[in-house]
């Protein structure tokens, strides 16, 4: 049996923030932004709150969320909200912002600290209205009942999830992503097109996260290398802001594997965004699963029409046009990027239990062991 699941209401189009009228009163008269102060300063969030105010809403604004949010950012955004009697929340940003609402949201309803739910799911909660905007293409955090946290206390990347986490509604304004720097184009869009081949090849896959999976992976194989050399290409970012929201509902219904699993503890002890350990990690794990993941890489291959004379052989070329794409956007090894060998090999023996524990790594198309992912985490940095 299959179960799939997404947003009450999905909005898409251009200019949209700025165009809509009467959707945000529906949810509430007061609302909590959440967003980061590059955002802040941005048209974005004068488009929204211009809507806001021709819909009678009030708000109040929180631009604390630099980086990746923490548990102190979460408690702040709880205290915000109940200090402003706010009734629902709008997550404005990347996938940082997004999972903050998520969070937020959350411990305004529940007990305790956010990090007392770290592997417990958050199913039956009532939470306040949560509406997503994304201003990047890759997280696909509008569209998933998913939210990482990190713990100051313990450097750990918590990834707490349950039904009642998915937002209300998300609202893909494809101008929203316009003028986002190449790195993080880069990073971003390698984040959703590792969400796209995860779903497909997860142990969890079914045939309508397949179906959006291949269509999100023919979008971003075509169209990223074109909104990384033209950030301009309006096309190419719409294009890729529809794939990175396909990319995401796939993985709120089939689940990411190894990379994701592996990917979190590097961000958390090596401070590294989430879309770019991903993107670091993306071409030796994927090398990895290969053999397991055979028949379905090759089903993308043909889907792209890459042309091959059996499966073993369009299979090895799709990994490989994965790798010439990791090659165009200019990922840097982790060595470029500046892990130092010593502490990263001194911590790999802790990373692989925390990729294990992260339950990521069990819907991958083969078991892995902690000794396996630690053979991972080695060839990854050489």
């Amino acid at each position: 049996m299959y179960q799939f699941k997404v947003p009450d209401k999905i909005m898409m189009g251009d200019n949209i923030v700025a165009t809509v009228e009467n959707v945000f009163n529906l949810y509430g008269k007061h609302a909590l932004i959440v967003t980061g102060p590059n955002v802040a300063r941005s048209t974005m969030i004068a488009s929204l709150e211009r809507t806001l105010d021709n819909d009678r809403v009030k708000y109040t604004v929180i631009t604390s969320i630099e980086g990746e949010p923490t548990v102190s950012m979460v408690e702040q955004g709880v205290e915000a909200y109940r200090e402003n009697g706010c009734d629902f929340i709008i997550g404005l940003g990347g996938g940082s912002p997004l999972d903050a609402s998520k969070a937020i949201a959350a411990m305004t309803v529940l007990e305790g600290s956010i990090a007392d739910y770290k592997g417990v799911r958050i199913d039956d909660a009532v939470l306040p209205p949560v509406i997503c905007i994304p201003t990047t293409a890759g997280s696909g955090s509008e569209v998933t009942k998913y939210t990482i946290i990190t713990d100051e206390n313990t450097g750990v990347k918590m990834l707490l999830t349950g039904d009642s986490l998915l937002p209300k509604m998300a609202m893909l304004d494809y101008t929203f992503s316009n003028g986002c720097p190449k790195t993080v184009t880069a990073a971003t869009g390698l984040d959703a097109l590792t969400h796209a081949i995860e779903a497909f090849i997860s142990v969890n896959a079914q045939p309508l996260t397949d179906a959006l999976a291949l269509s999100a992976i023919k979008r971003i194989m075509r169209y990223l290398p074109y909104v990384y050399r033209d950030g301009s290409n309006f096309k190419a970012r719409r294009e890729m802001a529809i794939a990175a929201l396909q990319a995401g509902i796939c993985i709120n219904n089939s689940s990411v594997t190894l990379v994701h699993g592996m990917s979190r503890p590097i961000g958390a002890k090596f401070h590294v965004p989430h879309g770019m350990s991903n993107a670091m990690l993306l071409k030796v794990c994927l090398n990895d699963m290969e053999m397991a993941a055979r028949h379905n890489l090759a089903r993308i291959a043909t889907y792209l029409r890459i042309q091959a004379v059996d499966e073993i052989d369009a299979s090895e070329k799709f990994v490989e046009e994965v790798e010439k794409l990791i090659e165009k956007l200019g990922v840097p090894t982790m060595s470029e990027y500046g892990i130092n060998r010593n502490e990263y090999m001194a911590a790999v023996d802790d990373m692989s239990v925390e990729a294990i524990m992260s339950g990521s790594p069990s819907h991958a198309p083969r078991e892995y062991t902690a000794d396996d992912i630690r053979e991972i985490y080695i060839k990854a940095y050489k």
